[in-house]
């Protein structure tokens, strides 16, 4: 066999050599400091009339989309579906900051004519990286935007010397919080007033299609337009909006629930963020350092193979050398990838809390006492259909 030129010997050691220190030169990056976008405050007063109430629905914890993806273990089922009644709840807090709405709730899954539905989806989220799709559309069909935010947390969001006053992601909810008012901005006095009506309109038709449907209907591009409105004082209209008024009773009731669960959340939520951030941290690191291994491993195995063919000997010695230096960097680089399992391990251990309940309530009616019971989905179900009773029951007696 010939032997291999020095120009090939000299390309290969530099080679080895210049990758050696590329990589060694490499980094993984971290936030040290976020700049937080500030919330958007409206000055102005707004009229009754165009004040837009907002439901933020409890978002999608996202784990369907994540069946298929077996090696996402940083997603742990019981912290997701934590987080899709917590993220709700702080965008709630920041949405009603900006003074340009109404009422603003954290709604269940079903709740149907509120003036604007915000939708959320959690797209990732593990201490450090939160990403989460939003979809916005108001009571008329109108869709107003679909977007996605995206945010790293800085370096000293969990750092207890100095850590951060507000959330860690709160340029996020900040965005969000901008962007609903951006577009309501650029709506009309009129389409302010016209969501208003349909929602009141599409509330009262869910409990009578036939005597409502008269008002409103829906155009060829799937949005409802109102045909024309009932007389103010219509005794059917009135008592509409009184049963109106108690699903709006129900619907606080379980602000207040939510609330209770966000603060007992946080605690425990923040701890488990901040270790997560810390386990994705040197994981990342670990699987980085492996890689970069692997790699050197790798090279040297190819210029020993290369250079074992050589007529001389202690060009072949120092080949059989470099091919067992990187058989050993190889292997250890495998090793390495083995401890990063490690870490996901200690992950998942962190995510054995954090589970959601509501106590079942006791309503006082006027002519009886309702329990209801279950999640808070079922709850609601269960008082619609006890409002729709009430309706029936309504309809037989005389307005007063």
């Amino acid at each position: 066999m010939k032997a291999i030129p020095v120009t090939l010997k000299l390309f290969l050691r530099c080679s080895v050599i210049s990758i050696v220190f590329a990589i060694g030169g490499c980094s993984s990056t971290e936030v040290k400091t976020t700049e937080i976008t500030p919330v958007f405050h409206v000055t102005d007063n707004i009229p009754e009339n165009e004040l837009l109430d907002i439901g933020i629905t409890i978002f999608d914890p996202g784990l369907e989309a994540l069946a298929d993806q077996e090696d996402d273990a940083l997603v742990f089922p019981e912290i997701r579906v934590a987080e899709s009644s917590y993220f709700p709840y702080i965008l709630m807090e920041t949405v009603q900051s900006s003074a340009a709405w109404g009422a603003v709730r954290v709604i269940p899954v079903g709740h149907q004519s509120v003036d604007v539905t915000v939708k959320g989806s959690i797209i990732h989220s593990d201490g450090e990286m939160l990403d989460i799709g939003i979809s916005v559309y108001d009571s008329s069909g109108r869709h107003w935007f679909t977007k996605s935010y995206h945010d790293k947390a800085s370096h000293y969001a969990y750092n207890k010397k100095t850590q951060l006053r507000y959330e860690p992601f709160q340029n996020i909810y900040n965005q969000i919080t901008n962007d609903l008012n951006s577009y309501r901005e650029k709506l009309s006095s009129k389409e302010l007033q016209h969501i208003r009506l349909v929602s009141e309109l599409t509330f009262a038709q869910s409990f009578s299609q036939q005597m409502f449907s008269q008002y409103i209907e829906s155009n060829e591009q799937g949005r409802i337009v109102i045909n024309r409105l009932p007389a103010e004082d219509e005794p059917m209209m009135l008592r509409i909006r009184k049963i109106r008024e108690r699903d709006y009773l129900f619907i606080d009731t379980l602000q207040e629930y939510y609330g209770s669960y966000v603060k007992e959340m946080k605690a425990p939520y923040k701890e488990w963020r901040h270790e997560s951030l810390k386990e994705v941290v040197a994981m990342r690191r670990m699987e980085h350092k492996a890689r970069n291994q692997k790699i050197i491993g790798a090279v040297a195995i190819i210029a020993g193979i290369l250079g074992a063919g050589n007529s001389s000997g202690s060009v072949r010695a120092g080949s059989i050398i470099g091919m067992t230096a990187g058989g050993y960097i190889l292997k250890d680089g495998m090793e390495r990838s083995e401890e990063a399992l490690i870490h996901v391990g200690a992950l998942q251990e962190l995510g054995d809390s954090l589970e959601a309940s509501i106590e079942s309530q006791v309503i006082e009616l006027e002519d009886r006492t309702v329990t209801l019971s279950g999640t808070v989905e079922n709850q609601y179900q269960q008082w619609r259909k006890i409002l729709k009773e009430i309706y029936q029951v309504d309809t037989d007696k005389p307005f007063l």
